[in-house]
């Protein structure tokens, strides 16, 4: 009796059979891999800025963020009035929040003159005392608003208008003033930026092995750009695509470090510095950010140049600035004649541009 030879299924069976185990094989091969961050756009009409201001060898930064406000240190107490007049240049009557990222006088020197001009309802210290005049100072005119310090944890999380804060260190205590920094990030739609204080390399170490996630689309240079901070361990871990450094023009420092400006373009990030751009305002659309500045120099090509001079003419009789070839200015009048280095410098101060040659 002959075998009935088995019937072969057809050809296009099989391939819908592997065809179907390989698209399950990568459903569960996808769904195993760390997924892209869910951020989100930010809401419509919202905006985002950080002001780096020029307080010389020194550090303070305000970010403004749909009508809310942080500042983060303030300068030495000499730079008092500079901040008080930024503040009220800017609409900054009232804070959110005032981070004192560590108790040296080049940082809340000059948190005395934003107490003076501005309320604020949370300010944060890595000490509640310290024995320095500004510090008690700093202490004094917060107790005037009925507000003391806080003492913030890693971990902590606040919302600054529709951008998001968490502190990230210190991880440890440390001996060494410096390392005491507190660490923030803010992140604002799928960009970010890392404020690290004067922190050097011994916590940078300390903060990249606690796990933290320190990747950031701005960073603010730690300790003005010394070569105490800003280690390869910890660009790795950051990444950032621009770096500011906040420090004052021929430093007897020698700030910022040569070595240190080695290692930001081995990161490939692009350096802005006060020294040589003045105030520093980074805008953040949520997607990407872009940078205005107050004095014009190519820190790439050439980071010891001076910045280029530029002159504006303002009236302060119309409130205008121009061109110093306009018509319009030279027919100003000697008492009402003023000059601006930059176009940011005069906008800064209030000044409009003039319609007819478009400064």
């Amino acid at each position: 009796m002959s075998r009935r030879k088995r019937q072969q299924r057809p050809n296009w069976v099989w391939t819908f059979v592997f065809i179907m185990l390989f698209l399950g094989l990568a459903y569960v091969l996808y769904s195993r891999q760390p997924q892209p961050s869910q951020a989100g756009a930010p809401p419509e009409g919202s905006g985002f800025e950080v002001h780096f201001i020029d307080v010389g060898q020194a550090d303070s930064a305000l970010v403004i963020c749909d009508g809310h406000y942080m500042l983060i240190d303030g300068g030495n107490a000499e730079d008092s009035d500079l901040i008080y007049a930024y503040l009220e240049r800017h609409g900054g009557e009232h804070l959110d929040y005032m981070v004192a990222t560590h108790a040296h006088e080049d940082h809340i020197g000059g948190l005395s003159g934003a107490l003076n001009y501005a309320t604020v309802d949370t300010a944060y210290c890595p000490v509640t005392e310290h024995s320095t005049k500004v510090f008690q100072n700093m202490v004094k005119y917060l107790d005037e608003q009925g507000k003391s310090l806080t003492v913030p944890a890693p971990g902590d999380t606040f919302s600054l208008g529709s951008a998001q804060v968490e502190i990230l260190g210190p991880v440890k205590e440390y001996s060494d003033t410096n390392n005491t920094s507190i660490v923030l990030r803010v992140d604002y739609g799928d960009t970010s930026f890392l404020f690290t204080g004067d922190m050097e390399s011994t916590a940078e170490e300390d903060l990249v092995e606690s796990g933290a996630d320190l990747r950031a689309t701005v960073l603010k240079a730690g300790h003005h750009g010394s070569d105490t901070s800003s280690s390869y361990v910890f660009l790795r871990e950051v990444m950032p695509k621009y770096t500011v450094i906040s420090v004052g023009e021929g430093n007897k420092y020698g700030h910022p470090s040569g070595e240190v400006l080695s290692r930001y373009r081995d990161a490939g990030s692009e350096v802005y510095r006060t020294d040589m751009q003045g105030h520093i305002i980074a805008s953040s659309d949520g997607k990407t950010v872009t940078f205005r500045t107050e004095k014009e120099a190519d820190t790439a090509t050439n980071p010891t140049s001076n910045p280029t001079p530029r002159t504006y003419v303002g009236n302060s009789a119309s409130m205008k600035f121009h061109l110093p070839d306009c018509t319009s200015a030279k027919t100003i009048q000697e008492d009402n004649r003023v000059e601006f280095q930059t176009r940011l410098e005069a906008t800064l101060a209030g000044y409009e541009p003039c319609g007819r040659c478009g400064p």
